[in-house]
C-alpha cells in the first residue's frame, strides 16, 4: 500500500509562477481594504467593484504557468497516495497534473449563485453584473470570503489525520482555520516545512524537518529524497 502524503500549500508556491499575493505591506489588496473586496458585506455594498477585482485576478491567472514545485508534486503522486490541500484559488496544481486537490478558499475559475450556494458553475470569463444563475440570482466568485464558513475544512482535516507524511509549502500556517490543520496529524507523521523564512519551531512537532528554501528548490529536492528512500 502506498504511503499517504498530504501537501498543504499557500501563496508562496504560486508566487513563484508570477501570481501576485496582491496583499500589500499595509494590508491593502490592490489598493482596497480587504473587507471591500473579500467579504459578503463588501459584495452587498459594491458588487461591481468586487466582480472587477476578481476578474483582474482571473485574467492574471491565464498569463502564468505551473512551476517546478507544482510539477514535482505530480511526480510524487506516481509513488505515493498524494492529496493537496491548498489555500490558493488558482488552478496551477491541476494544470500541472495533480489529480487530488482540495481548495479550502474556493476557486477563481468557478462562480456560484448568490442565492443558492450549491449552484456552482465553471467560469473562465469575466463575471459581470447581470450574469445570473438559472434561478435568477446574481453570480458571485466561488471564493470563501472573510466571515464565511470554510466548507471543505473537515475534508482537509480528515486527510491530514490519515497522512503518514505532511508537507507544508509556501504558507506560514499562521492564519486560521487553515493553520489548525497540522494539529490533526498523527504523532508518528513526518512533517516537512518548506519556506525561505520558516515561521515554525521544531519544538512544536516530534518529527519536523525544516527546509529553508523557496518552493521551486525545496519541493523538487524533497520529492527526490522521498522517492529514493522508498524500499
Amino acid at each position: 500500500m502506498k504511503k499517504k502524503i498530504v501537501v498543504l500549500t499557500g501563496a508562496g508556491i504560486s508566487a513563484e509562477s508570477g501570481i501576485k499575493t496582491f496583499r500589500d505591506a499595509d494590508g491593502l489588496w490592490e489598493g482596497h481594504d480587504v473587507m471591500e473586496v473579500a467579504s459578503p458585506q463588501g459584495f452587498a455594498e459594491n458588487p461591481a467593484l468586487v466582480l472587477d477585482f476578481y476578474n483582474q485576478r482571473r485574467r492574471q491567472l491565464f498569463k502564468v504557468v505551473p512551476n517546478a514545485a507544482h510539477k514535482a508534486l505530480v511526480t510524487l503522486e506516481k509513488q505515493f497516495a498524494v492529496h493537496i490541500v491548498t489555500q490558493n484559488v488558482d488552478d496551477l496544481h491541476e494544470r500541472a497534473g495533480s489529480t487530488h486537490v482540495v481548495h479550502l478558499h474556493g476557486e477563481l475559475l468557478k462562480a456560484r449563485s448568490s442565492g443558492n450556494e450549491r449552484t456552482v458553475l465553471e467560469w473562465k470569463n469575466d463575471l459581470l453584473m447581470g450574469d445570473l444563475c438559472s434561478e435568477g440570482h446574481q453570480l458571485r466568485p466561488h471564493i470563501v470570503w472573510f466571515g464565511e464558513m470554510v466548507p471543505l475544512l473537515d475534508t482537509a482535516a480528515q486527510l491530514v489525520a490519515q497522512a503518514d507524511i505532511i508537507m507544508i509549502v509556501g504558507t506560514s500556517m499562521q492564519v486560521y482555520p487553515a493553520a489548525g490543520l497540522v494539529d490533526y496529524a498523527k504523532k508518528t507523521a513526518q512533517v516537512f516545512f518548506i519556506d525561505p523564512k520558516p515561521s515554525i519551531s521544531e519544538r512544536n512537532y516530534a518529527n519536523l524537518t525544516i527546509l529553508p528554501e523557496k518552493a521551486t528548490k525545496g519541493v523538487p529536492a524533497l520529492v527526490s529524497d522521498l522517492i529514493h528512500a522508498l524500499p
